[in-house]
């Protein structure tokens, strides 16, 4: 199980990746042409990283892998404080976005400005994040978590069902999405990153 439940971790990941890259792409999109912006496709991103990233992957990291990792380690227990205040401050930060978006719609001086440079406020933190998990947390899981911890891990994480995956997903978020994949840089997508957009 300890292979199942990393790969769905890392497949999650990678899913969180490519739509913090979409939400880059879309804002280059926009500052290359002014006078129109994808206004359904940021919303379509913002409602995924809520309903996804900040209400299914992020809470069952605290209360799957973070917790049994601090029952068997305490090494791990700083990074772990730092990953679970980023949690919060970043479900926070999405309701800024939105509001951030909403003004931006409604064409109020300097919002897109003001949106475009919390997005990619949020989109580096996101990188970074992710990163620290990838890097620290989850070398520390392999070397001290049980089988029954995987087991566990694996099941909780196995009933997520990614919306990116999900066959009524709708179609311009489909587009969306198969677009960032031919464009994102690997492992996110199969290009080579347009310029400013790449991240490790």
């Amino acid at each position: 199980m300890l292979n199942s439940a990393i790969t769905t971790l890392l497949e999650e990941h990678r899913s969180l990746k490519a739509i913090v890259y979409a939400l880059r792409f879309v804002l280059s999109e926009a500052r290359s042409n002014a006078t129109t912006a994808n206004f359904k496709a940021l919303r379509a991103i913002l409602h995924y990283i809520d309903t996804y990233a900040e209400q299914r992957h992020h809470p069952k990291e605290e209360r799957y892998l973070f917790a049994r990792l601090r029952q068997r380690t305490h090494v791990a227990d700083r990074v772990l404080d730092v990953l679970e205040a980023q949690h919060t401050r970043s479900a926070r930060r999405v309701d800024e976005l939105r509001r951030r978006l909403e003004a931006f719609e409604r064409g109020d001086t300097g919002s897109f400005a003001a949106f475009a440079n919390a997005a990619e406020r949020f989109s580096d933190l996101m990188w970074q994040h992710m990163h620290q998990e990838e890097s620290v947390v989850l070398p520390l899981a392999r070397m001290h978590l049980t089988g029954d911890d995987w087991t566990t891990i694996a099941e909780a994480f196995g009933e997520n069902g990614d919306p990116c995956l999900q066959a009524d997903a709708d179609d311009a978020f489909a587009a969306l999405l198969a677009r960032i994949v031919q464009l994102a840089p690997p492992p996110i997508g199969n290009a080579r990153p347009a310029r400013g957009l790449n991240r490790d």
